[in-house]
């Protein structure tokens, strides 16, 4: 059958994928899917209840509990992946914090440090040490980085955080570039405004910092989304699954949002 004549299926099948932060919001969503299509799946993180929940529910998923911002943690990791998998075809680099809310000048030293460390340090970690397993997957090999919609917008009273977004961006372009002759593919998914207690949290605290209710400020983020209405992770994990897959292998170096075309925030 010539190539236009066959049918696009997204297939994950026996794929070896990394989740970082894999048991709770997206990252759980995720999880579910890619193991529910076939794929071998190892997850981390840090909340061991949600970590042995997520292991106890999916079936043949395989786990690490650890704080991605730490090294010694993430070398953990994958000494469980080399005994467990053999190699690694998929990184998902999922892991990130909201970080704090308020103006420039109220931050913390270690609010900051604590939002570097975890949405982009962590990045680094997985990399460094991923991507030797990766060059070794025979044509298969791609990393996706988790930004932001703050990833290609000005995010005012988010600054740490939509800082560390926009650097994702950077990096997987540049990974693109570096990794292209090893095979080895590069996005980022920019999600929007996802539905679930994390955007509700960030809602009251950005409500709380401007001095308006928590339904106005809902209201606002609504108003700025084309579509009028929030993502859910099922939209992001999806992309992810696309992306991951055969049908995508001449896609790198992109950052691709999933937000229902947030317009400013």
């Amino acid at each position: 059958m010539t190539a236009v004549g066959r049918a696009c299926t997204i297939d994950v099948r026996d794929l070896r994928v990394l989740v970082t932060a894999g048991a709770g919001g997206i990252g759980r969503t995720v999880t579910e899917m890619f193991a529910a299509a076939g794929a071998r799946v190892h997850i981390t993180d840090i909340a061991t209840d949600a970590l042995d929940k997520t292991l106890a529910e999916i079936p043949g998923v395989s786990g690490t509990a650890g704080d991605a911002a730490m090294s010694d943690d993430v070398d953990r990791v994958l000494s469980d992946i080399r005994r467990g998998f053999g190699g690694l075809d998929v990184l998902i680099n999922n892991v990130g914090i909201s970080g704090p809310t308020g103006t420039i000048e109220a931050y913390t030293d270690a609010d900051i440090e604590r939002t570097i460390d975890v949405n982009l340090k962590s990045h680094f970690y997985f990399l460094n040490r991923c991507v030797p397993l990766l060059k070794g997957s025979a044509g298969k090999a791609s990393i996706l980085a988790m930004s932001s919609v703050a990833g290609r917008l000005g995010y005012p009273f988010r600054t740490p955080y939509a800082a560390t977004k926009w650097a994702i961006v950077g990096l997987v372009k540049s990974l693109a570039a570096e990794l292209g002759p090893d095979g080895i593919r590069a996005n980022a998914i920019l999600p929007g405004v996802v539905k679930g207690v994390r955007m509700d949290t960030v809602i009251e605290e950005r409500a709380a910092a401007l001095g308006v209710s928590a339904d106005e400020m809902r209201a606002s983020y609504l108003g700025k989304i084309s579509l009028r209405r929030m993502v859910e992770a099922e939209d992001v994990a999806c992309l992810a699954m696309f992306l991951a897959s055969s049908l995508a292998r001449n896609i790198t170096g992109q950052a691709i949002s999933v937000d229902g075309n947030v317009e400013y925030l």
